[in-house]
């Protein structure tokens, strides 16, 4: 069994309200708005949510991949490559965001890869061969990237940007510290109510629109049936079609679950044709405006205890 928290929700939920740090652009020399703080890059949300709750108004962040975007296949302006060069830091994921490793690396801006702190599944085969074709056009490296999807490995990705922080800005090291113990523990309730949430249910299986959720899967007992792979953007074959068919008949499923920044076209017809719904199950790699991390899988939790028939 994973870790629970002892903190009751609501209390985890509350400290989460450190100062959000600016995305505005960095001054010329690189040095950030407020005094002393550190200029952080952040490669896409869920690595800038750590390290808005980790620095709090310590820092200032400079986002690399707009709000609302889909990061898979984000292409960097020469302004943001600027500004990541006069970063202190960098917070990325390497295969992930092609753009994001060659700026990392004309620059050489010093960087936390997130791939050096958490150790990435394997990305799933496929039997279907002209399924695993498709993948291979849109190939985002040999490992699943989307580990943010099990609050327990968020949190000790956490803890290395604290200790990355304090490394950078000693002075503010205790600050840095105690920011991530507590998201830390923040991050241990919502994995304690996923555990709770999810321990007795009807089904076990979810069939998403492209295979983003295999870290919770696998950290919450479920068992994932993508209609395309990693990539958002890969179409399905038709022979994939006609397995996922097979699969919603012989588990009973009763739900597809899309998403909220990728186009749900193939996964809306294909729920029509077998008479299932749709409901939105995010990949928590972009969020809307007043959201975040936090509040997206808490949301996330109560969709798929209602579509898996959850007690």
């Amino acid at each position: 069994m994973k870790k629970t928290s002892a903190l009751i929700a609501a209390a985890a939920a509350s400290t989460l309200t450190l100062t959000a740090c600016s995305t505005s652009e960095p001054s010329v020399d690189g040095s950030a708005s407020g005094d002393g703080a550190l200029t952080v890059a952040t490669a896409f949300y869920p690595l800038q949510f750590v390290a808005e709750q980790v620095g709090g108004d310590r820092i200032v962040v400079v986002s690399m991949t707009p709000a609302g975007v889909e990061p898979h296949d984000v292409e960097l302006s020469p302004a943001t490559v600027r500004h990541l060069g006069t970063a202190d830091l960098a917070l990325y994921l390497s295969e992930f965001q092609p753009a994001v490793d060659d700026a990392i690396s004309t620059t050489g801006v010093e960087a936390l890869d997130a791939a050096e702190v958490i150790e990435l599944h394997a990305a799933a085969e496929h039997a279907d061969e002209d399924h695993a074709e498709e993948e291979d056009e849109h190939d985002h490296g040999s490992s699943d990237p989307h580990f943010w999807l099990d609050p327990d490995l968020l949190a000790h990705y956490a803890d290395a940007v604290g200790d990355a922080f304090a490394a950078a800005d000693p002075e503010n090291a205790d600050t840095y510290t105690a920011n991530a113990e507590t998201l830390h523990a923040a991050l241990e309730d919502l994995d304690a109510q996923y555990e709770s949430g999810l321990a007795q249910c009807e089904r076990d299986t979810i069939v998403t629109g492209h295979e983003a959720f295999g870290y919770l899967a696998d950290a919450y007992g479920l068992h994932q049936e993508g209609i395309a792979g990693l990539d958002p953007e890969s179409e399905p074959s038709p022979a994939r079609i006609l397995e996922i068919k097979d699969i919603i008949a012989e588990t009973g499923a009763t739900t597809i679950f899309t998403e909220d920044a990728v186009s749900a076209s193939v996964a809306e017809a294909l729920a029509s044709d077998v008479g299932v719904e749709t409901e939105v199950l995010s990949p928590v790699e972009t969020v809307a405006d007043g959201d975040d991390y936090i509040g997206v899988m808490t949301r996330n939790l109560s969709v798929l205890e209602d579509a898996l028939g959850c007690e």
